[in-house]
């Protein structure tokens, strides 16, 4: 065994299949000093007992992208590093028992095909020809995926190690970690062997993830699953049939009784994700074991008898084999089934690579991912989907943790409907005024925990979850946000917005810091303004609004949901030595949006503020006796105000408000209705409309660039892309006779039977009476009227580029009113 080095630049702490990825893709970057330290025996945690499924599907584009790199890297990986593997592209088919599941293959097939997959959905007669063993009845039809299969975990996680061991890595096994230090800038790992300094530190402890953020102050958001499924001997007809074919079946997915069966050997593999499943180490009388390596749980087949029954029903040649082995092993979850990778939240110098769900199918890309986080500061994929600063500190708590990690699991292959939201783990969040959005018939969702109303109910709407469960935009609410959207339109309306994320910016040189970090100026003293953070390659980081009080002191306000990843990012690129200081005060305050053409009358009666002020400027006034900030727009496209308030005062503001609004109209409106209304005006959305996927010049914010300001983040590389021609633009798109659905985020754009872009949001603008699309489109059919066609879960409407203008309100006469 190789001693332990005193020094690495990385250490990566954890021996799974992420871990040793994330240790070959940093050598292949040129990064070789780095150690891995394991626990154990590589493989030993929830590796060594994976299934070893490998599929590209997915309704997330990044985790699709991940995925697909994954099974491109692995065809070549047993060449690439002169290691033998059992990699098993059989194809496979997921079935469909709903006209919705069909939906959502069909947007699966075009998001594939944008990436290069040969994705396709298929009928019974297709099905049965690829798998004859099988019963078609309830089936509406399948999606082939040519690329799924399977791979041996232990051998995948031996070659990716002796790939990078061969580079010059250092692995060592039987070494636990326990603890870290921080020490002159650097960190100090101490193990049993001794000590390693390094600059850089990866968590890639999978489900022991959480115990090793402790050791830098970090809660990880996680807890741990028992996962089974049951191997069974071998079925002569299949083997007979297998000899004769000379290839295995395509895996067989029935997702929407939700378990998977894949033949192995002559035998076969069933997977099940129960609905009555069991979390493990869940509270203080189920401890996690010191050491679980190699281990497995007792069997529980009770909870898979259900499933069972479907599947020998489905493929009758299974209830004719003996069951040979059950594998119940643990696996970690995250609160959304997603993983953790990138920077550790609040921790200078580390990062997680961890709490994979489907470590083995994704383990190529995270790999790739940490590696790019690590050497570059930044992603080639835009990976908010799995960027551990997602989650805020109510995420971590561990009754939170175990009910999400639960209904994720027993709703593993669930449809992403829209306007669905998911029970588990609600109202960790609430508003002041939550008791009465609720008596007004709000209906909730939450935005980083915090409960805000979608639309609000009339006597006798279904408010049920089942009524969610749809992509038809005619669900029970959209009578009810037609009407919140018209009464902003025609008198007025109020929203409540708790949770905005607000950093107080203030100290000398804090404005001309900031104005190296944006790509336009910063607003004047008594003036509000929206800025762009460009990352070093010129794409959009984030946007956020500037209150600026003083000279040097201001309110940076932005998405509740990007709080820690937009304060880390300003504090992490502040000066050592800054005089100015940056301070989160978001749990300290609470929004309201008021807009409409009635809606100065309204805050005429509340206020003596001087509400002439024009558009985007500021004041502080009192409403029923309390501090009030009334800062003048509007992401509703009308006249405005967003009323700031203390938390403690936000409900006698509301009520004063509400009361003087009744004779004018006011109506309250919730998320739904306000995203119709910004679509209408073409404002973005982050992580959709805005992402590290698209350039500044891309997302069409030229008009936010000062070109002529001194350095500014990314100017270099918007120099360059300017110079160049800048190769697709943002635009808004007319769907014309869209049918029942709008168009998703990541529709595929087509022009001349080629994909020419795709959708980044969309949905009905209820002032407009249209279908509205915002997307990236190739920039030679950008030109106004140009005709393209969108792809909505499978057929192609006919869209029409607008001009780079809103489509209401063109000219901001409302607005500005």
């Amino acid at each position: 065994m190789a001693g332990l080095p005193t020094t690495a630049r990385v250490v990566i702490i954890g021996g799974g299949v992420v871990g040793c990825s994330s240790l070959y893709h940093l050598c292949k970057a040129g990064w070789t000093d780095c150690v891995l330290l394991e626990k154990n025996e590589l493989t030993s945690g929830s590796t060594w007992h994976a299934a070893g499924n490998v599929p590209t599907f997915s309704s997330s584009w990044s985790l699709m992208n991940m995925q697909r790199y994954s099974t491109e890297l692995y065809r070549g990986l047993a060449e690439a590093v002169d290691y033998p593997m059992n990699y098993h592209v059989t194809g496979s088919l997921r079935l469909a028992h709903s006209k919705e599941r069909m939906q959502e293959f069909q947007r699966a097939k075009g998001m594939g095909r944008y990436q290069g997959m040969d994705i396709d959905v298929v009928g019974l007669d297709e099905i049965k020809r690829r798998y004859p063993f099988i019963e078609t009845h309830e089936l509406k039809g399948a999606l082939y995926d040519p690329s799924d299969g399977d791979i041996d975990p232990a051998q995948l996680t031996q070659a990716l190690a002796k790939g990078a061991r061969d580079m010059g890595a250092k692995i060592i096994r039987f070494c636990p970690v326990t603890g870290v230090r921080r020490e002159n800038g650097e960190w100090v790992v101490a193990t049993p062997q001794g000590e390693i300094r390094c600059e850089i530190v990866i968590n890639a402890a999978g489900y022991r993830a959480a115990e090793v953020g402790k050791m830098f102050g970090r809660e990880v958001p996680m807890m741990v699953m028992s996962h089974q499924y049951i191997l069974f001997e071998e079925i002569p007809e299949l083997a007979a049939w297998t000899k004769e074919q000379g290839h295995k079946l395509p895996l067989l997915r029935d997702v929407d009784t939700s378990y998977y069966l894949r033949q192995e050997k002559s035998g076969m593999n069933l997977g099940p994700y129960e609905r009555n499943c069991r979390a493990h180490w869940a509270g203080h009388n189920d401890p996690m074991p010191e050491d679980f390596s190699f281990q497995l749980f007792p069997d529980d087949l009770d909870r898979l008898e259900h499933y069972l029954a479907d599947a020998v029903a489905r493929v009758p040649i299974l209830g004719t084999a003996g069951l040979s082995k059950v594998i119940n092993g643990p696996i970690p979850y995250a609160p959304d089934g997603n993983p953790l990778i990138g920077p550790m939240p609040g921790v200078p110098n580390a990062f997680e690579a961890c709490v994979f769900t489907f470590g083995i199918a994704q383990g190529g890309g995270a790999g790739k991912v940490l590696a790019e986080w690590v050497t570059e500061g930044q992603t080639e994929w835009d990976m908010w989907s799995c960027d551990p600063r997602r989650f805020t500190s109510f995420a971590s708590a561990p009754d939170y943790c175990v009910a999400k990690g639960m209904e994720i699991y027993g709703n593993e292959y669930a449809i992403q409907f829209p306007r669905h939201a998911w029970p588990a783990g609600r109202d960790r969040k609430l508003s002041p005024l939550h008791d009465r959005i609720k008596a007004l018939g709000g209906q909730f969702d939450a935005y980083n925990g915090w409960e805000r109303a979608t639309w609000y109910a009339g006597p006798g709407d279904d408010t049920s979850e089942e009524a969610t469960l749809t992509f038809r935009r005619d669900g029970p609410w959209q009578q009810r946000v037609r009407e919140e959207c018209l009464a902003v339109r025609d008198a007025a309306g109020i929203l409540d917005l708790p949770g905005f994320s607000r950093f107080n910016l203030e100290g000398p040189g804090a404005a001309d810091w900031l104005a190296t970090q944006v790509t336009g100026l910063v607003p004047k003293p008594g003036r509000i303004g929206l800025v762009y953070f460009a990352d070093d390659k010129g794409r959009i980081v984030t946007e956020m609004s500037v209150v600026r009080h003083g000279e040097d002191q201001m309110t940076l306000i932005t998405a509740a949901v990007a709080q820690w990843h937009d304060f880390e990012w300003l504090k992490s690129r502040m000066p050592a030595d800054a005089a100015f200081t940056l301070t989160d005060r978001t749990e300290e305050y609470s929004t309201q949006i008021l807009a409409g053409p009635n809606s100065r009358k309204i805050l005429a009666e509340v206020s003596d503020a001087d509400l002439s002020l024009p558009w985007l400027t500021h004041q502080e006034t009192t409403i029923a006796g309390r501090w009030a900030k009334l800062v003048r727009v509007s992401f509703a496209g009308e006249l405005g105000w967003e009323i700031h308030t203390k938390v403690a005062d936000t409900a006698t503001v509301f009520d004063a408000v509400w009361a003087a609004g009744q004779k004018h109209g006011l109506k309250p409106f919730g998320m739904y209705a306000l995203d119709s209304l910004r679509l209408e005006k073409g404002y973005r959305a982050w992580k959709g409309d805005l992402s590290t996927d698209y350039s500044i010049l891309q997302g069409g914010l030229e008009r936010f660039v000062k070109w002529d300001k001194p350095d500014f983040r990314g100017k270099t590389a918007l120099l360059n892309e300017k110079q160049q021609g800048v190769k697709k633009r943002f635009v808004t798109l007319v769907v014309e006779n869209p049918g029942d659905c709008d168009a998703p985020y990541m529709s595929t754009l087509w022009h001349g039977g080629s994909i020419v872009g795709e959708t980044t949001s969309g949905g009905w603008g209820h002032r407009v009476g249209k279908s509205i699309a915002l997307g990236m489109l190739r920039a030679d059919l950008t030109q106004p009227g140009t005709a393209i066609e969108v792809e909505i879960f499978g057929d192609r409407f006919k869209a029409i580029v607008q001009n780079d203008e809103p489509l209401w309100d063109p000219k901001n006469e409302r607005l500005r009113a």
